[in-house]
């Protein structure tokens, strides 16, 4: 395995953490999934998220080329959020997490 120096700004590790390490990224991410998920069911989805983080959440995962955001011009408003090809390559390694903390965590 090959050492990154923890200052270093290519370290995938930190560059990979910079993106993921958000209190509701990765459960965004789970529960986003393999599918098209509207605004509010999500919202239902992720317990004890804030509106405003939701939002907040959403958009840094669109700029960060994550998710897809899909909006329909009627009213009211029609959101729908996908994950992309590189937010779907993220859902394995959030698998192992889920996984970890079932054999190790849970009570």
């Amino acid at each position: 395995m090959k050492k990154f120096d923890t200052c270093d700004t290519n370290c995938p590790v930190k560059k990979s953490m910079n993106i993921l390490s958000g209190k509701w990224t990765m459960l965004i991410l789970y529960q986003i999934n393999t599918n098209i998920i509207r605004y509010g069911e999500l919202k239902r989805a992720v317990a004890g998220i804030s509106e405003k983080m939701l939002i907040q959440e959403l958009n840094f995962l669109v700029e960060q080329k994550m998710v897809i955001k899909k909006a329909y011009p009627e009213i009211p408003p029609k959101v729908e959020y996908s994950l992309t090809e590189l937010g779907l390559k993220i859902l394995p390694i959030i698998d192992q997490i889920a996984l970890f903390g079932q054999e190790n965590l849970s009570s």
